[in-house]
C-alpha cells in the first residue's frame, strides 16, 4: 500500500486530535464568500519519502499530478510569473489584470547572481554544482525576498530548497512556512519528487530522499469532513512513475516526460473550497 497516504493520514489525526484552532483569532484569509477562513493547525512537521521505494502520487483521493508538475515547470524551469505561461487556474486570484503575480515564484528563481563559478540564476547555479561540485554543502535555493515581498501578489509557501549528494543519490529538504493540508499536501510532495528525479537525471544520479519541513501545517474548517472522510479510506497500491530517460537536459523536460503506470485512488468527494 501507497506509504505517502499513511503519512497523510497520520498528519491529518495530528491535526485534529492534538491541534490548535484558530477560531477565536483573526485570520487573513476569507472563504468566497467572505467569511474568515479558521483552521486547526500544528507546528513543525517533517515528512520523509524514499523515492527509492515509491513516488509518493497519493491514492485516497486523485492527485491532478499533471497539473501539479506543469506548475513546477512553470516555476522553475520557465522561470515565469504570469499565469498566461501556466496550463491551470489555480493562480489566477492572486494575479494583475496582465496575468502577473509580481516578483514571486519564478520571477525568484530567474534573477542573476555572482558566484564564484560565473554569473547565473539559482536554477542553473543548482544544476552547475550538481555536475562539478556535488560533494558541496551549498547547494540550495531561496525565494523568499524580503526586499521584493512588498511586490508579490503572494508570499511563497515553499520557499527554499536544500540539495544534497550521498553516494549516488539525490536528496533534498523543501521548507515550507504554510501548508493547507487538504488541498496542497500532495501537490507539494509530488512536485518536488517530481524536481528531484529531474535533477537526479540530468546529472547522473539517482533520487533519494526528499525531506519535507512544514511550519503551518492546517486544516481548514470547511476542510475537516472531506478529511475525515479520507482518513476512513484504505490506501491503495503506489503507482510506478517514471521518466522518459531520454531527456538529459532540464530545459528540455515536459509534462508528458512522466509516465505513471497503474494510478488507482479513491471516488471524489466534489468541489474543495478554497480560501483566499
Amino acid at each position: 500500500m501507497a506509504k505517502v497516504d499513511e503519512i497523510f493520514k497520520a498528519n491529518c489525526r495530528q491535526i485534529l486530535e492534538h491541534g490548535f484552532s484558530t477560531e477565536n483569532e483573526k485570520v487573513r484569509a476569507v472563504w468566497e464568500d467572505g467569511t474568515p477562513a479558521h483552521t486547526i493547525k500544528t507546528f513543525g512537521v517533517v515528512n520523509r519519502y524514499n523515492l527509492q521505494e515509491e513516488f509518493p502520487l497519493m491514492t485516497l483521493r486523485y492527485t491532478n499530478w499533471k497539473a501539479a508538475i506543469d506548475e513546477i515547470l512553470w516555476i522553475w524551469q520557465k522561470k515565469s510569473n504570469n499565469v498566461n505561461d501556466l496550463n491551470s487556474h489555480i493562480w489566477d486570484s492572486w494575479a494583475d489584470e496582465n496575468g502577473s503575480i509580481g516578483k514571486a515564484y519564478g520571477y525568484q528563481l530567474g534573477v542573476k547572481y555572482k558566484f564564484p563559478h560565473g554569473e547565473m540564476d539559482q536554477v542553473d547555479n543548482v544544476l552547475w554544482q550538481l555536475k562539478n561540485t556535488p560533494a558541496s554543502r551549498r547547494i540550495m535555493t531561496n525565494i523568499y525576498n524580503f526586499a521584493d515581498l512588498t511586490e508579490m501578489g503572494l508570499e511563497p509557501c515553499a520557499y527554499s530548497m536544500t540539495f544534497n549528494v550521498t553516494g549516488n543519490r539525490l536528496n533534498g529538504i523543501l521548507n515550507q512556512r504554510s501548508q493547507d493540508t487538504l488541498t496542497a499536501n500532495n501537490w507539494n510532495v509530488v512536485q518536488y519528487s517530481a524536481l528531484l528525479m529531474m535533477f537526479a537525471q540530468v546529472s547522473g544520479l539517482e533520487p533519494g530522499e526528499l525531506v519535507h519541513v512544514i511550519s503551518d501545517m492546517h486544516i481548514y474548517d470547511r476542510h475537516i469532513d472531506m478529511v475525515k472522510t479520507m482518513l476512513d479510506r484504505e490506501p491503495l497500491p503506489a503507482p510506478k512513475v517514471r521518466l522518459n530517460p531520454e531527456v538529459k537536459n532540464f530545459y528540455d523536460f515536459t509534462v508528458d516526460d512522466f509516465i505513471v503506470e497503474d494510478y488507482e485512488y479513491g471516488k471524489s468527494m466534489g468541489r474543495v473550497p478554497v480560501a483566499i
